[in-house]
């Protein structure tokens, strides 16, 4: 038995949780209607000149009406609203709900005459005695009042739960198409960062430089950290913190004295994660526009940790004669940090970006 328990939970862990909520549907069906069955004995007439007796008013009248009340609420959730009014036939559904409305006031009346007619039939206990000299009305205003009551309670609920798995259904389609595009986001991110860094790497090489063989080591450990790190949806802050560092030594190996690179972290980093390579294409641009073999070229970029999240910055200076590459240009990078910041920290998240003729600042707020 412990094995048969075992072995089902691991192989039917949704059969079990299906049936679970189908058995805990059938609880709360059972407890309403029940509750529903108890309305009556507050609300039919009592007798004034003797004991009241609940077990007179559980006849075949209560019986059959409940039976016909619990019917159509079934009828009208599993049969009326999904074959005619969500199928837009409105005035066919407008029409049975109305005839049926007729019907159930209609019914007490039905039913007495049909007690007066037939012997084994028996009337219904509170029109007996003095009542049953009241000519009662066509139709019952009680029995119509109930009607509209489960009417209006099934139609409530199947729409509400339309709409309930209208919206889980757009949001798990929202969820898909979100991962989706982050994953394509951040494939674009791994070759723009590598074809970037092997022009330097190039260039290095056609000057001949003693740097190269440093520069290629260097790339293979911010590679190695590409490709297993970045792969997941978070990383530690420490760990991404060591990443830039690295990418900023690699980029300082290609540098004349002329460039004066500086980062700064302020914080502790430890209990904190981040999504992978967001700070790198603000990092990459700096290097882009900000380096200049003519003029002196300052690069600050500062990284503060505190409890209300993390404050970057990166400033710049802009030059018409930056060391650009081919792929230079393109524009990926900075595209993708934005939209991944959309996407993983909406209504989190200050960015701003200042772009002037000489100058280009880089403010980003991300809460976590």
């Amino acid at each position: 038995m412990a094995f048969s328990s075992i072995w089902s939970a691991r192989f039917f862990p949704k059969s079990r949780m299906k049936f679970n909520k189908a058995a805990l549907q059938v609880i709360v069906h059972i407890s309403a209607w029940l509750c529903f069955l108890m309305l009556p004995f507050a609300f039919v007439p009592r007798p004034k000149d003797g004991p009241f007796i609940p077990e007179q008013y559980i006849s075949t009248y209560f019986l059959l009406s409940s039976f016909l009340y619990i019917s159509f609420y079934y009828l009208n959730f599993y049969i009326f609203i999904p074959n005619l009014l969500e199928k837009k036939r409105i005035f066919f559904y407008t029409v049975l709900i109305f005839s049926l409305m007729i019907f159930f006031g209609l019914f007490p009346h039905l039913y007495r005459y049909l007690s007066n007619t037939i012997n084994w039939l028996p009337p219904i206990p509170w029109q007996q005695g003095r009542m049953a000299r009241l000519k009662p009305p066509i139709l019952s205003s009680g029995s119509i009042a109930i009607f509209l009551f489960l009417f209006v309670i099934s139609t409530g609920i199947k729409v509400a739960s339309r709409w309930l798995k209208y919206e889980r259904e757009k949001n798990e389609i929202e969820n898909e198409k979100l991962t989706a595009e982050l994953s394509f986001l951040k494939s674009q991110i791994n070759p723009h960062f590598l074809f970037n860094t092997l022009n330097n790497i190039y260039a290095l090489a056609e000057a001949n430089s003693e740097k190269t063989a440093e520069m290629v080591l260097k790339l293979s450990t911010i590679m190695r950290y590409v490709l297993t790190e970045a792969k997941n949806n978070l990383v530690s802050l420490e760990k991404e913190i060591q990443f830039i560092t690295h990418y900023i030594e690699l980029q300082k190996m290609r540098l004349t004295d002329k460039s004066q690179v500086s980062f700064q972290v302020s914080g502790d980093p430890s209990d904190k994660q981040i999504s992978p390579l967001l700070f790198l294409p603000f990092v990459e641009n700096a290097f882009k526009y900000g380096v200049s073999t003519r003029e002196t070229s300052p690069i600050d970029i500062s990284l503060e940790i505190n409890h209300n999240g993390i404050f970057f910055k990166v400033v710049n200076n802009k030059y018409a004669h930056a060391l650009l590459g081919p792929s230079d240009k393109t524009g990926i990078g900075i595209a993708n940090a934005k939209r991944r910041l959309d996407l993983l920290y909406r209504n989190r998240y200050y960015l701003n970006l200042l772009d002037n003729k000489s100058t280009y600042i880089v403010n980003l707020n991300i809460g976590l």
